[in-house]
């Protein structure tokens, strides 16, 4: 009787690992001293980048034609990754800050 349910719970287990999410991740990006660190990311889509401002600037990670995040002087803004693309993203105010994510599919 002990080994049945020993079984049935193993059983049980292994299939609620196996039905588990994958989780996303938060991926954190600091900018500092005008410089997006790390530069560039690979992400899965689903995936969450926080950018970190420790500059008394603003900023903002921008692509051309796609996505425009403020990240206010002092603070943080995040953005989900919702599609499997490349990007290259630059600050509007500091157009020599510059960044790269990789979004691979889930």
């Amino acid at each position: 009787m002990l080994l049945k349910r020993q079984l049935c719970l193993g059983i049980a287990v292994a299939l609620g690992v196996a039905a588990a999410p994958a989780w996303a991740e938060t991926l954190q990006v600091t900018i500092d001293k005008l410089v997006f660190s790390p530069a560039v990311i690979n992400a899965r889509a689903g995936d969450t980048i926080e950018w970190i401002n420790k500059d008394i600037l603003a900023h903002t990670a921008t692509v051309k034609g796609g996505w425009d995040v403020m990240i206010p002087a002092g603070k943080s803004a995040r953005l989900v990754l919702d599609k499997v693309e490349s990007a290259d993203y630059y600050c509007r105010f500091h157009p020599n800050m510059k960044g790269k994510v990789t979004v691979a599919g889930p």
